[in-house]
């Protein structure tokens, strides 16, 4: 007998199957969402102020790879060589050294796109960029300077992206930081141009302070990243990449004894979100316009439960109502068959009716 989809899933998830497939009561319910849908473009994005050339390189991103005309995405990003040193991304497995061998993993594990760098997708350009979206990621934090700094820094410009005949560039700010005010001021003239060019905008939008470590880690709260993520549809990004929260909670506890940090009402954590993993992602999703912007989240570290982690993300982001996830490391640091299974078990909790929007 033929194993269902269903029960794959549940297999990966474990002992966290009822918990996740069995929750039914948001604080936020899904009527209010913009949902992901194959007429999403039509239905939402088309009543923007996108160009038609914006319009059409989304459509090129919403309908590539296995979750074509679905309104959900999967891509394979693959900037670490940069944000991470190369050694430490790639040392699990090398073939990844040469780009080429990334934008393969990516057609054959049927993603939507592929994001990387400047020159992993520009050494391969001519012989790709038509058989997958491109998704050129313009700016990174590298850490060769030593001390390590936290920035992140233009590598080159929206044009080249363009001439590469890339479908969308994105980029990172780390809200919350120092240096946040003229990255927020580079990215929203980046997006601008982007638009003007007719390429679609994807913006990681993390949080970097060291205050935002206390008791738990904020930078992976509800209410901070959910903040981040409105500031990100505030300079017109088309998606929004994001972790998945952890936790809630932040302002609350940047806010206790005489610090004073910005502004929030204790409702969010009452009447908006509960502790469910589900609910807190729908709070990031409520931040990115009621999903105007799609949500994708990133797939984490790789880890000794890749599988069953990154089944569990694509669970939550899904019945949250997010567009999809974004997954990197966890496929791309083993060989290359199982970063394909790895991809193919994200798109199946997608494909399938068994996960159904909360």
């Amino acid at each position: 007998m033929a194993t269902s989809p269903r029960t794959t899933i549940q297999a990966h998830l474990g002992a966290r199957a009822e918990a996740l497939l069995g929750f039914h009561s948001p604080k936020i319910a899904k009527e209010h969402l913009h949902l992901p849908g194959p007429d999403f473009i039509d239905r939402v994005y088309a009543a923007s102020d996108r160009n038609v050339r914006v319009l059409t390189n989304l459509q090129r991103l919403f309908g590539h790879g296995r979750l074509d005309g679905t309104g959900y995405m999967s891509i394979l990003p693959v900037d670490q060589g940069i944000e991470h040193s190369g050694g430490a991304s790639f040392a699990k497995n090398p073939d990844y050294f040469d780009g080429e061998n990334i934008v393969k993993l990516a057609i054959e594990g049927g993603c939507n796109a592929v994001a990387s760098t400047f020159g992993v997708l520009g050494s391969v350009a001519r012989k790709y960029a038509h058989k997958i979206p491109f998704i050129v990621k313009i700016n990174h934090n590298e850490l060769l300077t030593y001390p390590n700094k936290f920035d992140q820094i233009l590598f080159g410009t929206v044009k080249e992206a363009y001439d590469m005949g890339a479908a969308a560039v994105g980029a990172t700010i780390y809200f919350g930081s120092e240096l946040a005010d003229r990255q927020i001021v580079e990215i929203s003239q980046a997006f601008a141009h982007a638009h003007e060019l007719g390429m679609a905008t994807v913006l990681w939008c993390y949080l970097r302070n060291s205050a935002f470590k206390k008791e738990k880690d904020y930078h992976v709260s509800a209410d901070l990243s959910g903040q981040a993520n409105h500031l990100g549809v505030t300079i017109q990004a088309d998606i929004i990449k994001q972790k998945l929260p952890e936790n809630n909670g932040g302002y609350q506890a940047l806010n206790m004894g005489d610090s004073s940090y910005g502004k929030f009402d204790k409702r969010i954590y009452t009447e908006l979100a509960s502790d469910h993993p589900i609910d807190l992602t729908r709070y990031q999703i409520a931040n990115c316009y009621m999903g105007r912007a799609g949500l994708i989240n990133s797939g984490g570290a790789s880890g000794a439960n890749d599988f069953e982690e990154a089944v569990a993300t694509a669970v939550i982001n899904k019945r949250a109502g997010g567009t999809g996830l974004i997954s990197g490391r966890k496929a791309f640091q083993r060989p290359m068959k199982e970063g394909i299974q790895l991809l193919n078990a994200i798109q199946d909790v997608y494909l399938g009716p068994e996960v159904t929007i909360a």
